[in-house]
């Protein structure tokens, strides 16, 4: 069975609850999973559960658009621990909960595009009622060579419409599509997760956030984007496996391949 790969974890608890999360994931059919940093905590946490699952946990960092008034001047990139980096993330712009600090969430955003172009690896980007500035800065600071090569990074639990889509995908991008799509109001959103390419798509939790259908009204986690998987596979009009298939293949491509389990 092709494994489930799991494309956006934030993970912010104590040691043994991690550990219970990833077990329950492999049970499960989710054994690849990239853990997200974006702030001191999740960098910190993310860190931590690649360090001690380094067989299915892959490894990103970075400052996201909630720090960008916090860091001090020349605050330095996470330091790594000499962690292998799968990406760089969680970045981006929020303009519906920090509208007040667009400047800074953009100058943020570009040093982020600019840190990842040095060490050549992709992006995990978040962007919200932001389209113009998101492109713009991904036009001014992006990776022209990972955007010739359709590798600049994906925007994770994308949620704008088909324009938007189309406009991202234009520079490179993946698009991945988390619960959201499983919510009940989302057709305009299933609308567009059935238009991107199938080597463009990429499956998510956003854990410990956006709980699917049929399980809200708990924690997410990543056990639980099969059901992700279930909606856009019936959504796409493909079988369970191929969309796993396609998205694991997709998500190799993107941030390099997981360790082959041991025996």
């Amino acid at each position: 069975m092709c494994p489930i790969t799991d494309t956006h974890v934030h993970f912010d608890a104590a040691p043994p609850a991690i550990a219970a999360c990833v077990q329950r994931a492999v049970a499960a059919g989710v054994t690849r999973l990239l853990a997200v940093g974006g702030s001191a905590a999740l960098n910190a946490s993310a860190s931590l559960a690649a360090r001690n699952f380094p067989q299915q946990v892959r490894l990103a960092l970075g400052w996201d658009r909630d720090q960008a008034t916090k860091l001090p001047p020349g605050m330095p990139f996470p330091p790594t621990d000499g962690l292998p980096l799968a990406a760089i993330g969680e970045i981006g712009l929020d303009y519906h909960y920090h509208a007040e600090t667009q400047a800074a969430q953009c100058q943020l955003f570009g040093e982020m595009l600019r840190e990842a172009e040095v060490r050549d690896l992709p992006v995990c980007i978040h962007t919200r009622e932001a389209d113009a500035d998101t492109c713009r800065i991904l036009d001014e600071h992006g990776s022209h060579a990972r955007r010739a090569a359709g590798t600049l990074g994906v925007v994770h639990c994308f949620t704008g419409g088909q324009d938007f889509a189309r406009a991202l995908l234009d520079r490179g991008l993946y698009l991945s599509f988390s619960g959201i799509v499983t919510f009940r109001n989302a057709d305009s959103l299933r609308e567009v997760a059935r238009f991107v390419p199938a080597d463009r798509l990429l499956l998510e939790t956003d854990s410990p956030f956006l709980t699917p259908v049929p399980k809200r009204g708990v924690e997410n986690e990543p056990a639980f984007v099969v059901h992700v998987v279930d909606l856009l596979a019936k959504v796409r009009g493909i079988t369970r496996d191929q969309l796993v298939e396609q998205t694991s293949m997709n998500a190799e491509r993107l941030f390099g391949p997981w360790p082959t389990p041991t025996p």
